[in-house]
């Protein structure tokens, strides 16, 4: 190679960028910083007031009932243990869905409502008494799902 053509225009193991920068060994590279000084305290705070935040997510002011203290979203104004005993208990009198319809889930609700009808009505052809039966188990575990991890209403918040 003829000394016009070079590889590199300087030799990168020349000088040493980091030099009198790097610790010697033994020595704390972090001495005098706070290793914590950027962490948020312990706990979860003041609870957040109701503000224009969540009236730009789309959430009523109407219905604000108070605000989940681990992710600070609202909560829903219904109650998850009323949606979860009338779906759990309604099917065993021959209505599905009603606790659904009451969080105001109304797609699922109508669905295990009609389903159920449908089924029943359809036990003339014996189809029913495999639809009946099956909505039935859906609205059942349905309701047990809503009273133990609770659920969500139309707006997307979680009943209280």
């Amino acid at each position: 190679m003829s000394d016009q053509q070079q590889p590199y225009p300087q030799d990168p193991y020349a000088a040493d960028p980091y030099a009198g920068q790097q610790p010697y060994a033994g020595q704390d590279p972090y001495a005098g910083q706070d290793p914590y000084a950027g962490q948020q305290p312990y706990g979860y705070g003041a609870p957040v007031p109701y503000d224009a935040r969540y009236a730009a997510a789309g959430y009523p002011p109407a219905a604000y009932a108070g605000v989940d203290p681990a992710t600070g979203r609202p909560w829903s104004d219904k109650s998850r243990t009323t949606a979860g005993l009338l779906q759990l208990l309604l099917p065993f009198a021959g209505v599905c869905g009603v606790g659904r319809l009451y969080a105001g889930q109304v797609g699922i609700g109508l669905a295990q409502l009609l389903g159920f009808f449908l089924g029943a009505a359809l036990m003339v052809v014996l189809v029913g008494f495999v639809i009946a039966p099956a909505i039935w188990i859906w609205s059942v575990v349905d309701g047990i799902v809503l009273l133990s991890s609770g659920g969500y209403d139309q707006h997307g918040r979680r009943l209280r």
